[in-house]
């Protein structure tokens, strides 16, 4: 029996999902549930159990040729992880691990590399030589291909793309967790809007409790027409221009991809994304870029990872 499926597997901060993956790109038996964060093992044991159950028919796990895994963190070169939302994840051995807990070949890669490797092969930016994808969540990272090579840097901390200075204010937050994913990533979008209603200035958000207004109310609210929510996200999306002049400034990218959860809300601010870059970033750089939002969604990780398990295949039957 021919080993043609792989394991897909993405591990976020709160939620992990696992596929069988196709060499055509097709993801098939997804399970997602909520990441278990009680011990640094538990995620491990989540993803054996969530693995062995879409595999559960025998016929079907003799099938997978090797695993690929997507990680919310850093992927050292000693192949050890360090996620800061996962509990004891300073240097978790998980590609180890999960190769003597599932018997098959195991490959581990940061998600925001996951991702652009998913938009080229099956994507928005597929078949791409030199992209870029912009991931917008609760943080905000970017996959950078070029010339067909991951860029990873000495630390593998290429991509960092929520430390970039893209204004003069630079508080608490901005020191905490970057200055671009403080203004402009999900939390940074709720954190804008109650300060607009802590200045008195009124709309559909006032009189929800503060705890409540998240990214998703304040783009409910901005659909549903609401002044502040609209100028917020305006806000957002001038700021993630500057950032994505500054990426097609350094690296020339035939397209940017805009990933990430907040994707889902780029019809509130790609536009002025789109003008500030345009304006920024080098002439013939912007001329020549495409920037557009992702039709794979939270597929592009698994999708990436399942390309990686492919390549790690291949490689080790050569």
């Amino acid at each position: 029996m021919g080993r043609n499926h792989v394991l897909a597997i993405d591990l976020g901060g709160t939620k992990l999902a696992v596929a069988l993956g196709t060499r055509a790109g097709k993801l098939l038996r997804r399970k997602t549930v909520s990441v278990d964060c009680s011990s640094a093992l538990a995620p491990v044991r989540q993803i054996v159990s969530l693995a062995k159950e879409v595999c559960r028919d025998s016929k079907v796990g003799a099938t997978v040729a090797a695993a690929g895994v997507a990680v919310p963190g850093l992927v050292r070169r000693d192949r050890t992880v360090w996620a800061p939302n996962l509990r004891g994840w300073q240097r978790m051995p998980l590609e180890r691990r999960l190769k003597s807990a599932l018997g098959v070949p195991v490959t581990v890669e940061s998600d925001r590399n996951a991702a652009v490797l998913g938009e080229t092969w099956c994507g928005a930016a597929r078949g791409k030589t030199d992209a870029i994808v912009l991931m917008l969540g609760t943080g905000i990272g970017a996959g950078i291909l070029s010339g067909g090579r991951l860029i990873r840097g000495a630390h593998e901390l290429s991509g960092c793309a929520g430390w970039m200075v893209v204004a003069d204010a630079y508080d608490a937050e901005s020191q905490r967790v970057g200055q671009l994913e403080s203004l402009a990533a999900g939390p940074g979008i709720a954190a804008a809007a109650k300060k607009e209603l802590a200045r008195g200035i009124g709309g559909l958000l006032e009189g929800l409790p503060e705890e409540s207004i998240n990214a998703y109310e304040v783009a409910e609210a901005a659909r549903r027409g609401d002044v502040l929510s609209i100028e917020v996200f305006l806000e957002a999306g001038r700021v993630l221009g500057h950032a994505v002049a500054n990426l097609v400034s350094l690296f020339d990218p035939e397209i940017v991809v805009i990933g990430g959860g907040m994707a889902g809300a780029s019809d509130l601010f790609l536009s002025p994304l789109r003008k500030e870059a345009s304006e920024r970033a080098q002439p013939i750089a912007a001329k020549k870029v495409k920037i557009v939002t992702s039709t794979l969604g939270s597929d592009a990780n698994l999708l990436g990872v399942a390309r990686l398990a492919w390549e790690l295949r291949e490689w080790q039957r050569n």
